[in-house]
């Protein structure tokens, strides 16, 4: 398996890695007078601008859900917290090689010491957005429950997805630059294609059965299931989704074992 030596590296150099994603966090609003505040407003302020705006389009047009109050806005909060991990996580680990060059060409540690620096360092901002969520999901009665519970797997699933392609797109984006700005460009109509800011009945039957090749697709629905509907989703849809994970950590953790020697060259 060409992921364990990884994790022996990354279980040895944990102090390392624990104590650069509380530095990085800190570093960020050290001369800042509302601090932490600002790790959130991005998100948050995109949330309240689809939310207003949608949502007003949108009005209570879900069905199955004209008599809940709130029920666009927790469709489109689902899709957008969780795509906004998925984007932070992907944009960052493109580019992470890249980024810490003179400290990779200087000091002596894994390197896939990185990746997991940028992982957690996204999921204190995603826990942060993600807590201000389920305080509204409360406030507004409409807490999921035991079906909440179904939202780990479906996370796990997410970050492991995310950090085998990023982790892929990084090392290759070492030796071809042109991988980071086509990367952003993706992302951006990844977005767009995938039922975050209006719901699949709404498109066309022809444009419906396209969605099946977007394999973020069920997953953004499976979390729209949990807090809307407040059950649990299907694991079938989500297959193709684990498939695609397997293939990216196997594929990124080799490819990056192959050419970690030569990375230094290149940076």
């Amino acid at each position: 398996m060409p992921g364990m030596p990884m994790l022996r590296a990354l279980w040895s150099y944990r102090g390392f890695v624990w104590s650069s994603v509380l530095r990085e966090f800190q570093g960020k609003y050290r001369e800042s007078l509302l601090g932490a505040f600002w790790s959130v407003a991005n998100p948050l302020t995109m949330i309240v601008i689809y939310t207003v705006v949608f949502g007003r389009l949108m009005g209570n047009t879900l069905q199955g859900h004209e008599q809940t109050p709130f029920a666009f806005s927790i469709y489109l909060c689902a899709g957008v917290i969780h795509w906004s991990l998925f984007a932070e996580m992907l944009g960052r680990l493109n580019n992470v090689f890249l980024e810490h060059g003179n400290l990779i060409k200087k000091s002596n540690f894994p390197r896939i010491c990185l990746p997991a620096i940028v992982t957690l360092s996204a999921l204190i901002n995603f826990g942060i957005v993600f807590t201000l969520y389920l305080v509204f999901l409360a406030l507004i009665g409409h807490w999921p429950g035991q079906a909440l519970l179904a939202a780990v797997p479906l996370l796990a699933l997410q970050i492991l997805f995310t950090l085998g392609l990023g982790i892929f797109l990084g090392t290759l984006n070492v030796f071809f630059r042109d991988v980071g700005q086509l990367t952003g460009v993706v992302l951006q109509f990844w977005f767009w294609l995938t039922p975050i800011v209006y719901t699949l009945p709404a498109l066309p039957e022809k444009v419906r059965s396209l969605m099946a090749l977007n394999p973020m697709a069920p997953l953004m629905a499976g979390y729209q299931q949990i807090y809307l509907d407040k059950a649990v989703p299907s694991a079938g849809p989500l297959l193709p989704l684990a498939g695609l994970a397997v293939v990216f950590l196997l594929l990124g953790a080799g490819f990056f074992l192959a050419r970690v020697g030569e990375m230094v060259d290149e940076l």
